[in-house]
């Protein structure tokens, strides 16, 4: 009988990271600097490994070159999605991603289109999304100039906003922001800028100015969302965003919500709440941080409880 895939959380010391993903959502952190668990992700820089059922011990990566029977027999030569819970202790660099074409070109992998939902902020939390730049000479003379102030365009954010990332956008979470990321499976970032800050070795991270001035999209796009919301009972279906790249939606629980699947397979993880996920008969628990994949052969399934999931899907290239 088929089951969803639980996934074992993958963390990622940073520099800007800090200790939330365990006083917010319990996991044993190996340090108190950690700024990033990759619940689900078949990226070689952390993979997933499952933790139940027939394929208990396996990695993800190896399910979708052995397995492809659970992904709808795919054809992309890469898992192609990886989930994230950032916890932005400190801001991170101001930064920007390739699109797949130069990715490729140039790292040997995916680009990189992202998308933020924000599941807390502090008091006056600002992220960096786009610039001011009107031709790629004048970001360059910014950049070098260090017109930062000029160059960068900050947005306040607060708990449940949703920011959609393409490739190509400058930007950067600030400080006492924690969000769930969905992205395409890269690891591919060109830092412009990182405070002038140095590790515990005293060391600066490296900068990718000519690759930052090379991809970046002039002038800078302001994607507009066409979010809906479907209520069933009291539960509710939010769609945040359908693209090439994926399909983002929140599931907001209240006592019941039933679900069918609408693509070969399907990534959650709860971002609050306690939730108990009902398929083929079973019942799993699904605490806070839980992160799982419902493989291709379940066509629907129950979400019972008090919590709130952001769910994921690979989109639908035309």
């Amino acid at each position: 009988m088929m089951e969803p895939l639980f996934m074992k959380p993958v963390f990622q010391e940073k520099i800007w990271g800090g200790n939330r993903l365990h006083t917010v959502f319990g996991f044993d952190l190996p340090s108190d600097k950690i700024g990033e668990d990759w619940a689900i992700s078949a990226h070689p820089h952390g993979v997933s490994v499952v933790e139940n059922g027939e394929f208990a011990g396996q990695k993800l990566d190896d399910l979708w070159q052995n397995h492809k029977e659970l992904f709808g027999n795919p054809t992309e030569p890469v898992f192609p999605l990886l989930i994230k819970i950032l916890d932005a202790e400190d801001e991170l660099s101001v930064q920007v991603h390739p699109d797949d074409k130069y990715g490729m070109e140039h790292e040997g992998e995916l680009g990189k289109t992202e998308c933020w939902y924000i599941i807390d902020a502090a008091p006056g939390a600002e992220i960096i999304y786009g610039h001011h730049a009107q031709t790629r000479e004048e970001l360059a003379e910014m950049i070098h100039a260090e017109r930062w102030d000029d160059l960068l365009t900050r947005v306040p954010v607060q708990k449940g906003d949703f920011y959609y990332v393409p490739s190509g956008t400058i930007h950067a979470i600030g400080k006492g922001i924690m969000i769930l990321e969905t992205q395409q499976s890269s690891d591919t970032t060109y830092r412009v800028y990182d405070y002038d800050r140095k590790d515990d070795s005293g060391n600066t991270r490296e900068l990718h100015i000519q690759q930052s001035i090379d991809v970046t999209t002039i002038p800078a796009l302001k994607p507009e969302l066409n979010v809906t919301e479907v209520k069933k009972g009291n539960s509710s279906i939010i769609t945040y965003l359908k693209t090439d790249f994926f399909n983002v939606y929140e599931w907001q629980v209240k006592g019941e919500l039933h679900l069918d699947a609408h693509a070969p397979y399907t990534l959650m993880t709860v971002i609050d709440g306690f939730g108990e996920l009902k398929v083929n008969g079973k019942s799993y628990e699904m605490p806070m941080g839980t992160s799982c994949i419902m493989p291709n052969g379940i066509s629907d399934w129950t979400v019972e409880g008090d919590c709130s999931i952001i769910a994921s899907e690979p989109g639908a290239k035309e």
